[in-house]
């Protein structure tokens, strides 16, 4: 069994306080900010991002409270397919032309993050290019606030198992660290990684490879 480490927001809030910032932010009002910086503190935070992000318990009941706690709203009816219908058109409106797919499952939405457009080969830190693709998903998930996130790295059969789903965890970490800095509460996420165990294509050829390594954030409605 794995070890899991959760951060309070009170911790991410104190590391991803001492950065540097040196770049208008257009999407918080406490100033600006620098990517470089935000980048690297997005790797630190990311490493330690396991588990529900939340100080009440590491479990779902415990998301659920402390969004309740929080003063979330839940979700109910007609109104969880409207909102994420909502939810739905925004991403794609934001995401159309980076690389990032939006997959409808019922009501919950998936976004498919290929490492091609995230990752470096066999890296867990987000190439920079990537900042602006994470701050638009930010953007609609702040202003979507009633779902809750969960966030899955996943990886291709090369190597040792171990090893890919380690790194498949850190990248997973890295998202949501960057999502977190951004200002999404903590206590919506779950993090974690599946190594080679759910691949969407077949490992035997390079272009199936390639789609399954991948972050994957599913985002659900909020329903309490």
């Amino acid at each position: 069994m794995r070890t899991k480490i959760i951060m309070t927001s009170a911790a991410i809030a104190t590391l991803i306080g001492a950065s540097a910032c040196t770049t208008t932010d257009p999407y918080r009002s406490n100033g600006p900010r620098n990517n470089t910086a935000t980048g690297a503190i997005a790797g630190a935070v990311g490493g330690a991002l396991l588990g529900y992000l939340t100080n009440t318990s590491d479990g779902e009941q415990g998301r659920k409270n402390a969004l309740i706690g929080a003063g979330v709203g839940a979700l109910a009816g007609a109104a969880v397919g409207q909102y994420m219908d909502r939810q739905q058109r925004a991403m794609e409106e934001q995401l159309s032309g980076t690389g990032v797919g939006v997959v409808r499952q019922g009501d919950n939405l998936v976004l498919r993050m290929p490492s091609d457009v995230t990752f470096g080969s066999n890296q867990a830190s987000l190439q920079p290019s990537f900042y602006a693709v994470l701050d638009d998903v930010a953007a609609v998930l702040q202003q979507y606030d009633r779902s809750v996130i969960d966030v899955i790295g996943h990886a291709d059969s090369d190597g040792a198992a171990d090893y890919n789903l380690d790194l498949s965890r850190r990248r997973a970490s890295t998202v949501a660290g960057y999502l977190v800095d951004r200002g999404i509460m903590p206590e919506r996420f779950y993090v974690d990684g599946r190594g080679e165990s759910a691949p969407i294509a077949s490992n035997d050829t390079a272009a199936g490879k390639a789609q399954n390594r991948r972050v994957e954030i599913l985002i659900r409605p909020f329903e309490g």
